[in-house]
């Protein structure tokens, strides 16, 4: 199995490397991919170094699986360059995912629905990632009739120089900015860049996205994302109006029951989800379940998850391993 890594030395990339490791992907060949002023560097993995190759040169190398983090303009140009020789590519950008062509995957929910044809899969935006694998048990058993979300997202959702920023301000050290306010100490209703309707494309994400991860686009959704300054894991508060009522024991144990999501719910020794706790684990937790008193057959939740983990990296291996486990590539 020889697999590139496509942005090696990125902040998801290297997240992505140590997934690999600890799950022991069956690796034959590690092939690290970055620009051509990373090329020749070298990346260490499983105690062993490698070359760092550029997009020219790993297309040409008989690549089985490609795993992209590089970024929707490096994506567009160069899956289908990989997908032409042979190669799968699973995509952590936001190039493909509203391709009505490609498949957007999150394994737990609708792996199912991957071929041997799918040489281009999609992998889901890091916030929509944590709210599916809450809301799909959920979905399933009372149908959900309209989604309130809103975020509360991490600067290491921005990237290296969002991560930059928020530690010059807390060192008082003056330097580049990653957004077009201080983050220290704030809270920024602008995550990616405002669309004509008013809405910013990170919340149009998580208006699309769990339509076509779910199959079903007959439930409303409307969604307010915010940086915090945290380093890392994004939280969400989500109101789901659903068509049918619903036992919260039951919610819990259907939660609880579902693969990858852990229920953490207990107000008498102020257990709830929090980022500060989810930082380096591929769960999503769930907590503060608890009726909406103003409307009938209405949940509210709050679900935490490490956004480079399970929002990225983790899910993008995962669709790797089960593309292996059904022996489609």
């Amino acid at each position: 199995m020889r697999v590139a890594v496509v942005g090696a030395t990125g902040m998801v990339g290297t997240v992505m490397l140590r997934v690999l490791a600890e799950r022991k992907f069956p690796i034959t060949e590690l092939i690290p991919v970055a620009s051509a002023r990373s090329a020749g560097k070298k990346l260490p993995y499983n105690g062993e170094e490698y070359t760092v190759v550029t997009l020219e040169d790993a297309v040409k190398m008989n690549v089985d699986i490609a795993l992209f983090s590089a970024g929707g303009d490096t994506s567009l140009e160069w899956a289908p360059k990989f997908a032409a020789a042979g190669t799968t590519v699973v995509d952590n950008s936001s190039a493909w995912r509203m391709d009505p062509t490609k498949k957007l995957v999150v394994p737990e929910i609708n792996g199912d629905v991957l071929t041997a044809e799918d040489k281009i899969i999609a992998n889901p935006n890091c916030s929509t990632i944590q709210l599916v694998m809450a809301l799909a048990p959920l979905h399933d058993k009372y149908k959900m009739k309209r989604l309130i979300i809103s975020t509360y997202q991490s600067v290491s959702g921005t990237g290296v120089k969002a991560v930059q920023q928020l530690d010059n301000e807390e060192a008082g050290v003056e330097g580049e900015m990653a957004y077009p306010h201080p983050i220290g100490r704030n809270a920024l209703p602008h995550c990616d860049i405002f669309m004509d309707n008013g809405y910013t494309k990170e919340e149009m994400k998580l208006v699309k996205e769990p339509k076509k991860i779910l199959g079903d686009d007959s439930f409303a959704v409307t969604a307010t994302a915010v940086r915090i300054p945290t380093a890392g894991g994004h939280s969400e508060s989500v109101n789901v109006e659903f068509e049918n009522d619903f036992d919260l024991d039951e919610v819990r144990q259907l939660l609880n029951d579902f693969p990858g999501v852990v229920v953490q719910d207990d107000l008498a020794t102020n257990t709830y989800p929090m980022p500060i706790y989810a930082n380096d684990k591929d769960e999503v937790f769930v907590g503060r379940l608890r009726r909406d008193e103003s409307l009938p057959n209405t949940l509210n939740m709050w679900i935490v998850a490490d956004n480079l983990r399970k929002g990225a990296a983790t899910n993008t291996v995962q669709i790797a391993e089960y593309l292996v486990e059904k022996e489609l590539v």
